[in-house]
């Protein structure tokens, strides 16, 4: 398929592309399928025939930090490592949760927790239980044809959740994932907003325009490559919680991505996923109502992120109880900082582990990148 017969925003070289659509005032993610590049190509807006620069400000810096250096594109990363205290103060911040047989725990000291980086203990700085530091939510919705039957119990508890949790304070998106992967709400704190995207959001089975993964089908799901563009595009500089919950039946088809890189973007960017499995197992009666087999790959996404999956099946009722327990593990989460003991910002990956006590059972993050812009400093 040549570049100028898709109805789509391709960069030519085989690059992903950020569009922006004005007619359907959303931004679209296009993903070629070509293995060569799998880097994103940040960001490219499209007005009408045109390409113009400045999509990178979707991507909010933070706050005091210097503008963007629109003409500088090969030196990303040094821009963000400019904007915040990530080197001069080598911190990791870890944010976890921790219950045993009666549930969460919400009375620990810093002394009642040790942190280990590679089985080496280290000394804790600050340990505090974070109700009030701001979120970042990325709500990613599965809209591939497995999810018709479902999408409406989607749109009404997602929409509740946010309306429970999200303050001023605080910032979600939404991202659709179907053939392609679309962002139908930027950043905003009104869960009045989001609500709408929600209510917009449709299936996509790819019947009419074909799919843009450039297979020849067109039919997929782009999963990882919505976790990988999510992780790494929207909430890498973002300060403070960061999570992702992800509604979807686990299966992929399609992606550039796979389930390692889009791990290791979450990782990078200190984002917590949460999966919440839901199916319209009816779609899948071919194989008795049981043929997806994604359970296990959505499991190691969220345990490798310090966040768990949640089976809902097809019910409404479990889908509102899904949203109320991450709920309260984001109210009863603790936030421990340190200083490594290995200062080496070498790129390479630190193994976490936190005890807690007997009979305790901790919620985190399996370990961290050793770079400047990815130890989870605010």
């Amino acid at each position: 398929m040549r570049c100028e017969e898709s109805q789509f925003l391709f960069d030519c070289r085989g690059k992903r592309s950020f569009s922006a659509d004005l007619q359907a005032t959303k931004l679209v993610y296009n993903v070629m399928r070509t293995p060569a590049c799998l880097s994103v190509a940040l960001l490219t807006v499209f007005f009408g025939l045109a390409a113009a620069p400045g999509l990178r400000a979707q991507e909010a810096p933070s706050p005091g930090g210097p503008p963007p250096e629109s003409d500088a594109p090969s030196q990303p990363v040094d821009i963000g490592e400019t904007q915040t205290l990530k080197v001069n103060v080598n911190l990791v911040n870890l944010f976890f949760s921790v219950r045993d047989k009666n549930g969460f725990i919400t009375n620990l000291h810093k002394d009642d927790c040790q942190i280990f980086e590679d089985k080496a203990e280290q000394k804790v700085k600050n340990f505090t239980q974070e109700k009030n530091l701001p979120l970042t939510i990325g709500i990613l919705l599965d809209t591939s044809g497995s999810q018709q039957n479902v999408l409406p119990l989607e749109q009404e508890a997602g929409a509740q959740f946010l309306k429970d949790v999200l303050t001023p304070k605080d910032e979600a998106f939404l991202i659709s994932f179907d053939i392609n992967v679309d962002l139908l709400a930027d950043y905003t704190n009104s869960p009045r907003e989001i609500k709408r995207a929600l209510d917009k959001a449709s299936i996509n089975t790819g019947a009419t325009y074909g799919s843009v993964t450039g297979n020849g089908s067109p039919r997929g799901t782009l999963l990882y490559d919505a976790v990988y563009l999510a992780a790494h595009d929207k909430l890498h500089q973002e300060a403070g919680r960061k999570i992702l919950i992800i509604l979807t039946d686990g299966q992929d088809q399609g992606s550039q991505e796979n389930l390692k890189s889009s791990i290791e973007a979450a990782q990078k960017s200190n984002a917590i996923v949460y999966v919440i499995l839901i199916a319209d197992r009816g779609f899948y009666g071919g194989m008795g109502g049981f043929g997806y087999t994604g359970a296990g790959d959505m499991d190691r996404l969220a345990k490798e992120t310090g966040g768990r999956v949640i089976n809902v099946g097809n019910n409404g009722k479990k889908l509102e109880d899904a949203f109320n327990q991450i709920q309260d593990e984001l109210r009863t989460q603790y936030l421990a900082s340190y200083t490594p003991t290995n200062l080496k910002l070498d790129g390479t990956f630190r193994t976490l582990n936190i005890t807690c006590g007997k009979d305790t059972k901790v919620q985190a993050r399996k370990g961290y990148y050793a770079l400047a812009d990815s130890l989870g400093n605010e």
